[in-house]
């Protein structure tokens, strides 16, 4: 599944080609995605690529009318293309812009999402898209500011249940996602079954630490292509080349040999070193 680091890679690749664009709207081939592809879109009035943000594994084309929130689901990738080519299988819509040029969205599982939100007469504070549903539960951003060891300490004061699952929830960080969780866990020296309100503010300090210094390898790493991402322009990710505990399973540890377990908790894998990672 994309997480963070790969719609990130992706926002970054796809900024520079299509802000200050002029869209002019979609072909749909398939509409039956996660939620329906909006009919409108293939409708829309000119408007104006004002900027490409992203907010947790969400990204957003922000318009001159409103804004299209991108979610990439299991396995979807979105593709920059200068000009029209023949669609293949799995690619379910473009996006066209004046000059020729257009952006594909790719989802072979079909369990990603194209959501507009329109743009409010008057806009303050907040960007006007995070009054969409799909944002009212989410938690801060692990590379922005405010995240850090004495916030995390402070926010999980009480809490009993495991600080792996809690990472991967979303409600307190967003877009670790289960890759970068295991890998921050282990720079950390922190077993992914401890308590989250067990777990001292010194850890938390090398935790912030650690799943910041992760999350930035893995985007100037282009991401990790474990199956189907691919960034905007075509080229895959190599940050699974780094993996030091994900998917890792019986092979020694790189710090300590001991090989690398695999539990489950909840409905995912965990990876971890039982002696590196501290109980």
């Amino acid at each position: 599944m994309p997480e963070l680091p790969e719609v990130e890679v992706t926002r970054q690749a796809l900024s520079p080609h299509v802000t200050g664009q002029i869209w002019v709207g979609a072909v749909i081939r398939e509409s039956r995605l996660r939620h329906p592809v909006p009919q409108e879109l293939a409708n829309s009035d000119p408007q104006q690529v004002l900027q490409v943000r992203r907010r947790g594994k969400y990204l957003v084309l922000e318009m001159s009318h409103g804004a299209l929130i991108v979610h990439l689901g299991m396995s979807g990738t979105l593709r920059y293309l200068t000009q029209a080519v023949p669609a293949q299988r799995h690619e379910h819509v473009d996006l066209l812009f004046a000059d020729g040029s257009l952006v594909r969205y790719r989802d072979p599982r079909r369990f990603g999402a194209l959501l507009w939100v329109p743009r409010p007469p008057e806009v303050s504070g907040a960007p006007f898209w995070q009054s969409h549903p799909c944002f009212s539960r989410m938690g801060l951003e692990p590379l922005e500011a405010g995240f850090d060891g004495a916030w995390f300490y402070r926010v999980t004061r009480g809490l009993k249940g495991a600080i792996k699952p809690l990472l991967l929830e979303g409600r307190l960080v967003v877009g670790a996602g289960n890759i970068y969780a295991c890998e921050s866990l282990f720079l950390a020296g922190i077993d992914p079954r401890r308590a989250a309100g067990r777990i001292g503010l010194e850890r938390y300090h090398r935790l912030a630490q650690a799943v910041r210094q992760v999350l930035e390898q893995a985007i100037q790493a282009g991401g990790s292509t474990l199956r189907d991402f691919v960034g905007a322009l075509g080229e895959g990710g190599y940050f699974q080349h780094q993996h030091q505990v994900y998917g890792r399973t019986g092979q020694p540890c790189a710090r300590c040999a001991t090989p690398i377990v695999q539990i489950r908790q909840g409905q995912r894998s965990t990876w971890y070193c039982p002696r590196c990672q501290r109980f």
